[in-house]
């Protein structure tokens, strides 16, 4: 069974977005071609979903400015633009994306006291989103993770696919994918690649 789990693909991080990406909506008629022509089983998408007051915001923090570090329940913490917040037009998914045929919808980041980058559980690992148990459910044995950012949410999915679940062989899309820093995205390849992630292009997928 083969599954495509969509990263952010959310206003906020596109163009006009509270935390936009740069050229983050060049992602979206990719994942749709491959939502369509990509043979998946399952196509599962994650949503960056926070509360108003969420610690990651710098707006949350006296003197504190976006992009700068901070700390956040005594760890290091990059403070974000208010972005994504529940319920917003900032949070929901793009407007080009072909919600209908997404299987299943992951939210995360909803502690106000801890972030979430990874679609599997938070920066602390203390608690989990549930969506791993979810694939291995539709006995996943194929994952391809794409979207948005590659150097943040996309790289700690991956990662984390890796470390829970074993048995499933995990590719990056990168073409499918944008991120925020260039040397932050070449390192976060790097990383991924290390952790046995294979790193593709959608036309690899869509000529099979």
């Amino acid at each position: 069974m083969k599954a495509l789990l969509l990263i952010d693909m959310q206003n906020g991080f596109c163009p006009g977005g509270n935390l936009a990406v740069p050229d983050g909506d060049s992602v979206i008629p990719i994942a749709n071609r491959l939502i369509r022509d990509g043979g998946y089983d399952v196509v599962v998408a994650s949503q960056d979903w926070h509360p108003a007051n969420h610690g990651s915001f710098a707006s949350q923090h006296l003197g504190k400015k976006p992009f700068e570090m901070g700390e956040l329940s005594g760890q290091p913490q990059v403070m974000w633009p208010d972005h994504c917040v529940q319920g917003t037009p900032d949070a929901e998914f793009h407007p080009d994306l072909e919600v209908s045929e997404i299987d299943y919808i992951q939210q995360k980041g909803e502690n106000p006291a801890v972030d979430s980058y990874s679609a599997f559980r938070d920066n602390d690992h203390a608690a989990l989103t549930g969506l791993a148990g979810y694939l291995k459910a539709q006995q996943i044995t194929e994952l391809d993770i794409c979207g948005l950012a590659t150097d943040y949410c996309v790289k700690f999915s991956a990662l984390d696919a890796r470390d829970m679940l074993p048995n499933v062989n995990v590719r990056f899309i990168s073409d499918a994918s944008r991120g925020i820093d260039p040397q932050a995205i070449k390192d976060a390849i790097s990383e991924m690649r290390e952790c046995g992630v294979d790193i593709v292009t959608s036309k690899v997928i869509l000529a099979d």
